[in-house]
């Protein structure tokens, strides 16, 4: 155990609830809007590097280097495709994610914008929506949890499961207290600390290679054939740029979209978003690499996803390494407090108040609610990350990244860019893409092809053939179509 490390941490876990605390107190009569949207005043930085953190959580610290680090470069096109997806997410998607949004009767969520988008008074689309999110945010938080737990237990030797639990105690404290405020802005932070990490120690590895007992080129080349070869795979490649397809559907990321204080902020968000993405995806592979070269093959790094934690304490002094390290703390919280607010947002909104209490009005209530929501997937996520058989913190995230990308990137995209596109479209578009993305982890992984890719095009498909076999939309749709193309604010 390494006080110095240790002391950093519990600053740092102080930190984060202050922010919740100092949201709660500034915010205790905002509303619903105000709780999961933070009434939409989020400024370019905050947007930006909120929307960033929450999709990177442990994983770009933990097992995309560790994918490199064991199997080589054929992993790096997982990185090619986020980041060809995250900038086409801006791009294309943000401003009339933005726009459709608030013209479709100012929803706060996903579920209720495709539902009003198309100005239906069923909630099939609400209730399916949100059914994928609690189970699929269970899992994703998970992910986030579990990486906390493997954190404490190696640099400061807390059990791990309790590590879990305290880090799920946090967090779901300060999203408890602050709402999507106290959530963006710690993610604000988090995403500044991630990137400041992710710089500083690959670099100073490099510079200590010759001082190291390192494996050479050559060496590696021979205990893991391809490993510098990252076209050996066709599957590699496909998998990896499907990755991409996640961030048009990734409810706890495009949420950000609809968050924007204005239009005119977009194209500055964009930017900083866009930057600060490509340059984790790109040191995150280099940590693989370097740390494959720095610390040779040991299978306990690669079993744990111990690469990143290994490098910086080999290299740096406690207080450096505990502020480094706070950077996994810091990946992990922002997504799983993201995740939490997403599924809490959707149960609350979509399920709890049109269907369970139709007659809830008091914003009180549904704040509430929400807040039962985000205690109870964090307990569920805890579990599920404490249990020997949850696999690893990759496997988790691709699991999770596969069904929303599959079940939403298409319709989404569909829906601000079709003006033919319709309500049941959309149902089976959802529907499709899900469960094939499901179907084909469980029976056909083998194939060595990412999930998400069967997903998304099946759900595609489904979502066009299904919309021109049915009615078209009405004239009051297709003036909401045009309205939300001309809205500038």
């Amino acid at each position: 155990m390494n006080i110095s490390e240790t002391i950093v941490f519990i600053l740092y876990l102080v930190f984060m609830l202050g922010i919740g605390v100092y949201f709660f107190t500034r915010s205790k009569n905002v509303g619903e809007k105000g709780y999961f949207l933070g009434g939409r005043q989020m400024g370019p930085w905050v947007s930006a590097l909120s929307a960033g953190a929450s999709d990177m959580s442990a994983w770009v610290l933990m097992g995309l280097p560790a994918s490199i680090y064991a199997l080589g470069l054929g992993q790096v096109w997982i990185a090619v495709g986020l980041g060809i997806g995250y900038a086409l997410s801006w791009i294309l998607e943000a401003g009339r994610l933005r726009s459709f949004s608030i013209v479709a009767k100012d929803s706060i969520t996903i579920p209720q914008y495709l539902t009003n988008r198309f100005l239906s008074k069923s909630k099939a689309v609400q209730v399916i929506c949100a059914v994928i999110f609690l189970v699929a945010y269970t899992i994703y938080a998970a992910s986030s949890i579990k990486a906390c737990g493997t954190l404490f237990n190696t640099v400061i030797g807390m059990n791990a499961n309790v590590a879990m639990y305290l880090a799920a105690g946090i967090i779901i404290v300060y999203t408890f207290l602050g709402g999507f405020s106290a959530v963006c802005w710690t993610d604000f932070f988090q995403g500044l600390l991630m990137l400041g990490a992710l710089l500083i120690a690959p670099i100073f590895a490099v510079f200590m290679l010759d001082k190291a007992g390192v494996s050479s080129v050559a060496a590696i080349a021979s205990e893991t054939p391809h490993f510098w070869n990252p076209t050996a795979s066709w599957q590699d490649i496909v998998s990896g740029l499907g990755w991409g397809i996640g961030y048009f559907g990734m409810p706890h990321i495009i949420i950000r979209f609809m968050s924007l204080e204005s239009q005119k902020s977009l194209k500055k968000s964009a930017r900083i978003g866009i930057t600060w993405t490509v340059l984790i995806l790109i040191f995150s592979v280099i940590v693989g690499v370097v740390g494959r070269r720095f610390l040779g093959f040991d299978e306990n790094i690669n079993a744990n996803s111990l690469v990143f934690i290994t490098m910086v304490r080999k290299i740096f002094p406690g207080v450096i390494s505990g502020i480094l390290l706070s950077a996994i703390l810091a990946a992990s919280m922002s997504t799983a407090d993201s995740q939490l607010l997403a599924a809490a947002s959707a149960f609350a909104s979509d399920v709890y108040k049109p269907i369970i209490r139709k007659n809830a009005s008091s914003d009180k209530e549904m704040l509430w609610a929400g807040r039962y929501v985000v205690l109870l997937i964090a307990v569920i996520a805890v579990v599920i990350a404490a249990s020997p058989k949850a696999g690893s913190i990759m496997s988790l995230v691709s699991n999770a990244w596969g069904v929303f990308g599959a079940a939403f990137g298409p319709v989404i995209m569909l829906s601000l860019f079709w003006k033919r596109f319709t309500f049941s479209g959309a149902v089976a578009g959802i529907v499709a893409g899900a469960a094939v993305d499901i179907l084909w982890l469980a029976f056909l992984s083998s194939t060595g092809v990412y999930e998400i890719v069967p997903g998304a095009i099946c759900g595609l498909i489904a979502a066009v053939v299904v919309s021109l076999a049915s009615k078209a939309p009405g004239k009051d749709v297709e003036a909401l179509f045009d309205k939300a193309l001309k809205y500038n604010d």
